[in-house]
């Protein structure tokens, strides 16, 4: 069954549901008579029978966010709004809080500790579910070459492979670091490093929660809170790289751009760019970002890599830009108005999702200047919005935070 014709975003909350919901674009800030935009809840029978149909509460007046963290002058030209509608609540059927989620080929990963259910975004049932098999939480879910990689709170990255056309099946293909990668590596000292006074590791190992996972050009960055960030082949899963020291605390995110330049985001306050200066074969550190005056916990790049989202724990979201073709970043507007801790970022099109422990997703647009209007603010979540997901589906942007 394709989406309404009027659906666009769709939301997911850290507490036990997953929530849909409907953005509609083109509606000036002129416009009062917001009612007459939204269906109303006769059109849910066209619905399948576990949509349920709700509206957000009243769009909150525009913002304006820049480097000059006061709201600017309004501008002339009225900035469009967005409205939203509650299409459905998705509730999975194991107890544990929502913990992240995933979009791939209109299909929706909801992980809740260590179970991993597959919905359908067009029908809203659920497909399948299957058993992380590890110790903890699922914290990052990511694909590459067909098959699905989760990212655990016991260290490890689990490889699955859908076995079927309908994806009801996923099969543990292996756990990474692999056992042929570990046998090659065990026998040699200088294969090992230090994760504490008395414990050593193989480099390819991960030594705690591996926190986030993201996917370029065939290679899979993943990133821990024992400060490393490691560099997986997806197509013979080795590790083909380790920077065992990227932070001098926990690695709470990891974003990459198109030409290979990786983004890291940590509880020690900073962001560190890392790249292969000098057309070198392994990644060295380019810049370290120091703006934020807390955690940073999420991180997001525009579709060109040119623009850098940073989320924290101070509330702020900071918008970074590269000066010229240099991977080198200026801080050009701060993002603000959540009242809690930024836990998750998102850019889709032309639009920036943000998720906060405030339990709402607020919605940006840059303007035509510098500035950043905030279009819209979701709010319904009992938790803090801590996963967000977005994908496009028949011409219409689908939004999912959690």
């Amino acid at each position: 069954m394709p989406f309404p014709s009027w659906l666009s975003s769709t939301c997911v909350s850290s507490d036990t549901t997953v929530t849909i919901s409907k953005t509609r674009n083109n509606v000036s800030s002129s416009d009062t008579s917001t009612a007459s935009e939204i269906p109303s809840t006769s059109s849910s029978s066209s619905l399948p029978s576990n949509f349920s149909l709700q509206t957000f509460p009243s769009l909150p007046s525009l913002q304006k966010a820049s480097s000059a963290e006061q709201p600017s002058s309004s501008s002339s030209t009225p900035t469009p709004l967005l409205h939203h509608l509650c299409l459905s609540s998705i509730r999975p059927h194991h107890p544990c809080h929502v913990s992240t989620l995933a979009l791939s080929n209109s299909l929706l990963y909801v992980a809740s500790s260590n179970q991993v259910s597959v919905w359908n975004l067009k029908t809203l049932s659920k497909i399948t579910s299957f058993n992380g098999n590890g110790k903890g939480s699922v914290k990052s879910v990511a694909f590459s070459n067909g098959k699905v990689f989760t990212a655990h709170q016991d260290s490890k990255i689990r490889v699955w492979e859908v076995t079927d056309s309908k994806r009801r099946h996923h099969r543990l293909v292996t756990s990474l670091p692999t056992v042929s990668d570990r046998l090659r590596r065990f026998i040699f000292p200088a294969n090992y490093v230090r994760v504490r006074r008395h414990r050593k590791r193989l480099w390819i190992e991960h030594a705690d929660a591996v926190s986030s996972l993201a996917v370029s050009n065939g290679v899979i960055y993943s990133v821990s809170w024992d400060r490393s960030l490691k560099i997986w082949s997806a197509s013979d899963l080795l590790c083909i790289e380790s920077v065992d020291s990227a932070h001098d605390d926990a690695v709470n995110a990891v974003a990459v751009s198109g030409d290979g330049t990786v983004y890291t985001g940590s509880a020690d306050r900073r962001i560190r760019v890392w790249g292969r200066a000098f057309g070198g074969k392994r990644q060295t550190l380019i810049a370290t970002l120091e703006k934020h005056k807390s955690s940073v916990n999420a991180l997001a790049l525009n579709s060109g890599g040119s623009i850098l989202y940073s989320g924290a724990k101070d509330r702020s979201i900071l918008v970074w830009e590269r000066e010229d073709s240099a991977n080198y970043m200026v801080v050009m507007g701060v993002l603000r108005g959540h009242g809690g801790a930024i836990l998750c970022l998102i850019n889709e099109g032309d639009l920036l999702f943000s998720g906060s422990a405030d339990r709402t997703v607020r919605i940006w647009r840059r303007g035509s200047g510098d500035g950043y209007d905030c279009l819209g603010v979701l709010e319904g979540h009992e938790r803090p919005v801590k996963s967000l997901g977005a994908a496009w589906e028949g011409g219409e942007r689908v939004v999912c935070a959690m």
